[in-house]
């Protein structure tokens, strides 16, 4: 099937784009019993409903903390199909990949969002250690825990990441085949942002940085303290005159409306190094599976998807769906986008995940 490029059309009223703090005591992680940090999250397991099941195991030592959502009635006799769910940079299972977890969960699926090694609730030091080879590893190591979960067919895996994750989805599934359909929400590709700048705003900058990166490592590597790259806050005034929409709305939807304390946007400063020279679209054309990649139409972000897409010259079942009206934070939240998204995502899966077979 060749290369499809569609919109969705979504009104949203204009009140849900001026959600403010006191707005969002419907995603107010203390508010709900799993620290679930999204509007419409499940508040206990009850019978014939989505039921989540916190979770931890190990990988290369570090322990992993994750939440495994499981169908109404499931029944751990039955197989069903599975799905691995990557969050973004800084975010945690509790917000967005929980809520996208929740809704595949509503329609059959059992799905896991797991935090980043290093990040969140998980184990690891020192903390916030933000690579690439670590995400990509965190993605294998969900799918290694979920296909021995009781009731998951290993032979139905999906895949979905979102922003960053939804780039080290697109690493993973290069070599992971035991994925049988990948799927990005607003792809961020991490390593191109890191090195480039965003929009490619900090070329000139490059060496600067590097240099910068590898003395924080040096001092790391002397037993000194650890440097942290984007570790600020910044006051509601200082966020409005950011030039990024993306990071405008990033800063309000994790420091603000949908918080969560395990969530950090800062990272060590020697991540860098292996930060700046990784590409999500590197090797792109080994993904054999169907691709869907889903991106708000009005999403800053939009041109990351774009272009990777094209380079995914192994698969002909690929899809690139853009959400009329949505920005890249508005895909994580807004009812009738995250709808929008979920029309695609679920019968992409069902169609993909039904026999098992890649194409």
């Amino acid at each position: 099937m060749p290369l499809k490029l569609t919109r969705t059309k979504a009104a949203v009223m204009a009140a849900l784009f001026a959600v403010s703090a006191q707005d969002a005591g419907a995603a107010d992680y203390r508010a709900n019993p799993f620290t679930l940090a999204y509007d419409g999250a499940i508040t206990g397991n009850l019978p014939g409903r989505v039921n989540l099941r916190p979770v931890d195991y190990e990988l290369d030592g570090v322990r992993i903390a994750a939440n495994v959502y499981l169908p109404a009635s499931y029944d751990p006799g039955k197989n069903y199909p599975a799905v691995v769910v990557a969050h973004p940079n800084g975010g945690v299972k509790e917000q967005v990949a929980g809520l996208y977890a929740q809704r595949l969960a509503e329609r059959g699926y059992i799905a896991i969002a797991a935090d980043a090694a290093y990040q969140g609730g998980s184990g690891g030091e020192p903390r916030y250690i933000d690579t690439p080879t670590h995400r990509v590893e965190d993605i294998h190591g969900m799918a290694d825990f979920i296909s021995g979960f009781p009731g998951v067919d290993a032979d139905r895996l999906g895949l979905l990441g979102i922003c960053g994750g939804g780039g080290y989805a697109l690493k993973a599934a290069q070599t992971d085949k035991r994925f049988k359909a990948v799927a990005t929400l607003s792809m961020f590709n991490s390593g191109r942002v890191r090195r480039n700048g965003y929009m490619d705003s900090q070329l000139d900058t490059i060496p600067a940085r590097l240099r910068q990166a590898s003395d924080a490592r040096a001092a790391e590597a002397a037993g000194g303290q650890v440097a942290y790259a984007n570790d600020v806050q910044l006051t509601d005034e200082q966020i409005a005159a950011l030039p990024f929409e993306l990071y405008r709305q990033g800063l309000m939807y994790y420091g603000r409306t949908h918080a969560h304390p395990n969530a950090s946007s800062k990272y060590t400063m020697s991540s860098l190094l292996d930060l700046m020279r990784f590409d999500a679209t590197d090797q792109l054309e080994l993904i054999d599976q169907p691709l869907l990649m889903i991106a708000g139409a009005e999403a800053d972000s939009l041109y990351m998807s774009e272009e990777a897409i094209p380079l995914a010259t192994g698969t002909t079942r690929k899809e690139l769906f853009m959400i009329e009206g949505a920005t890249h934070i508005e895909t994580y939240w807004v009812p009738e986008y995250v709808e929008s998204a979920m029309g695609k995502l679920a019968p992409f899966y069902a169609g993909t995940l039904a026999s098992g077979e890649r194409e």
